[in-house]
């Protein structure tokens, strides 16, 4: 078999694996176009793939759906969990995997192996858990009851601990001959170097706080403070039902992660690559 016969059905595969993923969304954003009539004809045709033919109905769906529902404290509360989430994960995690990578200290490779094992833990497994620690602390129907449960991650501290680890030990030492104590190395020197790590931690933390449905739908019962995620599919069961709508709230709640995903996306392979360490 040929080298280029080779790379026609290598690219072939990857074209048609492509179309799977991606038939899905064009549909969603075509649908979310269209009066909810045209849905039900158009399927089965090309046609469904299409906005409506008359541009002026093309929104038309997005402005019977905000004024229907509270959209917009829904994308809020969603925009300012992950936020909040996101920065907070990127701190409480770096500072983790700072201390495992470049401090000893007693019991410390039990304590990571510990870590290590709760990966293959289903996170299912551990929400009752968490549910009881949020009502013994009484924060449950408030902001802090979603965001605090999401800031530490033991892949993240798994994923900082073994960047850091790349950067040598030199530099630390050079930087506290200069006088400088844990605290300044930590956000002048490690933090600045590690950007594929940030970037990839902040990504998945944005990701994983923005699709988060299940918890918020458990620990809150304001719908003012329900995220996107929730809010949807409170949407989807307030009759009358639409499908146009339900897709243009589909819509709205991957636009954000498409643009994290865009920005992020050169920084996130490298992280998850494992191949830079901040040095050039």
């Amino acid at each position: 078999m040929s080298r280029k016969f080779k790379k026609v059905v290598e690219y072939t595969f990857l074209i048609l694996l492509a179309c799977i993923f991606i038939f899905p969304l064009i549909w969603m954003v075509a649908s979310s176009m269209k009066p909810e009539a045209n849905i039900p004809v158009d399927m089965g045709s090309i046609q469904s793939l299409l906005p409506s033919i008359v541009p002026s109905e093309w929104f038309q769906t997005y402005q019977e759906l905000f004024s229907r529902f509270d959209v917009f404290q829904y994308i809020f509360n969603s925009v300012t969990y992950a936020i909040v989430v996101t920065l907070g994960s990127i701190v409480v995690n770096a500072m983790a995997g700072y201390a495992f990578s470049k401090f000893d200290f007693i019991g410390k490779k039990v304590l990571f192996g510990l870590l290590i094992a709760l990966l293959i833990v289903p996170a299912e497994t551990l929400i009752i858990t968490q549910f009881t620690v949020a009502h013994d602390l009484g924060i449950l129907n408030t902001r802090l009851a979603v965001i605090l449960p999401m800031i530490a991650n033991m892949f993240f501290i798994y994923l900082f601990r073994n960047f850091f680890k790349a950067i040598p030990d030199e530099i630390i030492e050079s930087v506290k001959l200069d006088g400088a104590n844990y605290w300044t190395i930590f956000w002048k020197i490690i933090l600045p170097m590690s950007k594929p790590a940030i970037a990839t931690v902040g990504t998945l933390s944005f990701i994983l706080s923005w699709n988060d449905y299940l918890w918020p739908l458990m620990v809150l019962t304001d719908s003012e403070k329900f995220p996107l995620q929730v809010a949807i599919t409170n949407i989807n069961t307030t009759p009358p039902v639409y499908t146009n709508q339900v897709m243009a709230i589909l819509t709205i709640s991957t636009i954000p992660l498409i643009i994290v995903y865009i920005v992020a996306q050169k920084y996130l392979l490298q992280g998850l690559g494992g191949s830079g360490t901040g040095i050039k």
